[in-house]
């Protein structure tokens, strides 16, 4: 059964998209058949491909306006197993057109629902950093939400929002919604970073992931050759830690 994750803060700067691109990479490199779909206007997921976003005759928004279907206008990737339907700016107009219109909310997960099941094992959402018709489309589509948290103080407290949000898609699109906190850019010299993760650790026990991902400069860098950290810098710890995530969410259950 393919398992849906969508990826989402209220806070930019927090590695979303870093997480989506990595996270989906160390899956595929487990076996998995991974589909990545970008509903962020800023497409930084589709540029991390190598993918020009203004040089695109199709996204994601073609799907959503039911132009095309998600296999239609999805693209491979460098790795084997790792699949994407970009985006462009155009999803910025697409957030204003959609809203009000019937049934809005349940466009991305209709044609989910419309694939094949035996095309991916897993589908990764990287969402838009602030609420909307798409990250609504994201949410009631998914089985779970990563919530991508940084120790620091401002980043701690947009867990706010984003966790009722959670509650809010329970009630209205989506009951079976779960969620999980995940350390990111995770800085251990930090005095401050490390009483936060405590914090995050004692209140959110149930709902983290076991696994921490620290700051490291190859992650910033895979995005601007266009490979994930896995072939860009494999030996290194983010590329490590990303492994160590992908086999937390298998054990798990989750991907």
């Amino acid at each position: 059964m393919t398992k849906v994750i969508a990826i989402s803060s209220q806070k930019g700067g927090v590695a979303k998209t870093t997480t989506c691109y990595a996270l989906g990479a160390s899956l595929a490199e487990r076996g998995k058949a991974v589909l990545l779909i970008d509903m962020d206007p800023q497409a930084n997921l589709t540029l991390s491909f190598g993918v020009d976003p203004e040089s695109l005759h199709h996204t994601v928004g073609d799907a959503l306006l039911e132009h095309d279907s998600l296999v239609a206008v999805s693209r491979e990737g460098s790795m084997p197993g790792l699949d994407l339907v970009p985006a462009n700016q155009g999803l910025v107009i697409l957030d204003r057109v959609l809203y009000g219109r019937q049934s809005y909310e349940y466009r991305l997960k209709t044609q989910l629902e419309a694939m094949n099941s035996g095309y991916y094992d897993t589908i990764l959402i990287d969402c838009p950093p602030y609420f909307g018709t798409l990250t609504l489309n994201a949410l009631t589509a998914a089985d779970r939400l990563i919530v991508p948290v940084q120790c620091e103080y401002y980043a701690a407290r947009a867990m706010r929002p984003i966790l009722k949000l959670v509650d809010l898609m329970r009630k209205k699109t989506n009951p079976d919604l779960s969620y999980r906190l995940l350390i990111t850019l995770y800085d251990r010299r930090n005095k401050i970073s490390r009483i936060i993760r405590e914090q995050i650790q004692s209140t959110f026990h149930s709902a983290l992931y076991e696994t921490i991902i620290e700051i490291d400069t190859k992650l910033r860098e895979s995005p601007t050759v266009g490979l994930p950290i896995n072939l860009y810098a494999p030996r290194t710890r983010g590329a490590r830690q990303y492994r160590a995530l992908a086999e937390e969410l298998i054990y798990r259950g989750e991907a």
